[in-house]
């Protein structure tokens, strides 16, 4: 059977409360209770109300007269829910418990191509919508990670705000953790931001690359060039 390992909190690397880490509030309860503490549904509940009276008043002071619309009347609770639950939810939500599994000496790269992202930029709130590729290579003695696991990684570091930058590094930090003694870790992002289409310049169809490369595939041209070229089926 594989081992569970939990990842610790060496991986959350900003400051509390940042758009791109936990929540104050979890943030608050893991420095008491430890780090594997999680808010309560209650708890979530109280961020939900705080919040949904907060985006109402904000809705008024934009003239919106959402209370008598009967097609906003109650978008003040949607909003927080939907970032609480959904967009944000890996704020508020511990990190996954990761199972890994002995490699029985396989020391070949390990790579997940065009896993889906759902995110949000920390500037103006909105989408970013793209596709993520993550390969490393275990050393002797390294486990490999469950396939699935990979998924709930960029799922629970995208479920924050941030920018696609400070997200590639978040992804390949958490890797890089779990994977002891690896000889190496790779990410690559390519999204589009929905801050470029809809205000600004507003240009549809560009989309962004960013990449965080490590050990083999920094240093070796070979291993770098597989790892490229597997993101080309994609």
């Amino acid at each position: 059977m594989g081992q569970k390992t939990k990842i610790d909190g060496t991986i959350e690397t900003v400051k509390q409360g940042f758009a791109n880490g936990v929540s104050i509030q979890l943030a608050e309860k893991q420095a008491i209770e430890g780090p594997e503490a999680k808010l309560s549904h209650e708890e979530k509940q109280g961020i939900i109300e705080r919040a949904s009276k907060a985006f109402g008043e904000f809705l008024t002071a934009l003239g919106v007269d959402w209370e008598n619309d009967p097609n906003s009347n109650d978008t003040p609770r949607r909003v927080a829910k939907a970032y609480v639950n959904d967009l944000w939810a890996g704020r508020y939500n511990g990190t996954p418990d990761i199972t890994a599994f002995p490699s029985d000496g396989y020391d070949g790269m390990v790579f997940e191509g065009g896993i889906p992202l759902t995110s949000m930029c920390s500037h103006h709130h909105q989408a970013i919508m793209g596709r993520v590729h993550v390969a490393y290579i275990p050393g002797k003695d390294s486990k490999v990670i469950g396939l699935s696991k990979l998924n709930r990684l960029v799922e629970h570091f995208g479920r924050r705000g941030a920018i696609q930058e400070q997200l590639t590094v978040a992804i390949h930090n958490a890797v890089n953790t779990i994977i002891k003694d690896n000889k190496g870790v790779a990410v690559m992002i390519e999204a589009t931001h929905n801050c470029v289409q809809c205000r600004g310049v507003k240009h549809g169809g560009a989309s962004m690359k960013t990449s965080k490369l490590t050990g083999a595939f920094y240093k070796d041209n070979a291993t770098r060039s597989e790892f490229y070229q597997f993101v080309k089926g994609y």
